[in-house]
Order: C-alpha cells, then sequence, then structure tokens
C-alpha cells in the first residue's frame, strides 16, 4: 500500500466572510470525500478569510496510482475553485 500526502494553499483574494470562502471552495469536503481511497479537510488558515489551505491523504495499491490521483485532485482543484492555487506540497509515505 503507498500513501500521499497533498496539501494546496489556495488564495481568495477578496473575499469577505466566511459564507463566501465555503462557496468559492466549491465544497472540497463533499466531492472528495465520497471516494475511499481520498481522505480531505480543511488543515490550515481557518481565521483567515483570503486563503485557504486543504490536505488530502490518498491511498493506493501501487505509488503510480497514488501519484495519478494527485495529480487529478490538483488538477480538478484548479479548474473548479474560485481562487487561486499558490502552493502543492507531495509528500510521499
Amino acid at each position: 500500500m503507498n500513501i500521499a500526502i497533498l496539501t494546496l494553499s489556495i488564495s481568495l483574494p477578496g473575499c469577505a466572510s466566511l459564507k463566501e470562502k465555503r462557496q468559492r471552495m466549491g465544497g472540497l469536503h463533499e466531492r472528495y470525500g465520497r471516494n475511499p481511497a481520498i481522505a480531505v479537510c480543511e488543515s490550515g488558515s481557518r481565521d483567515r478569510l483570503d486563503i485557504s489551505e486543504w490536505s488530502f491523504v490518498v491511498v493506493g495499491n501501487d505509488g503510480q496510482q497514488v501519484e495519478s490521483l494527485c495529480s487529478e485532485i490538483e488538477d480538478k482543484v484548479q479548474r473548479t475553485v474560485d481562487g487561486r492555487v499558490t502552493d502543492v506540497v507531495r509528500e510521499l509515505l
């Protein structure tokens, strides 16, 4: 079994409220929480409205599968979130 931790920092310029922050993030928890190979949580910058940090734990039978899932998550977040991904950290365990 292979495990990766993917952490994304997302800039949300002009975000004025917690409600707007949640709307702009587009339901990441609900979208990825359904996949049994992925665990997701908002992992940092909870007290700031202009930045959001999310961590994804990805598991798979082989490294290629885990890398593929991480790339898929990163691409989908960049396309669907109303913000800009400013930092990506991948840790393979």
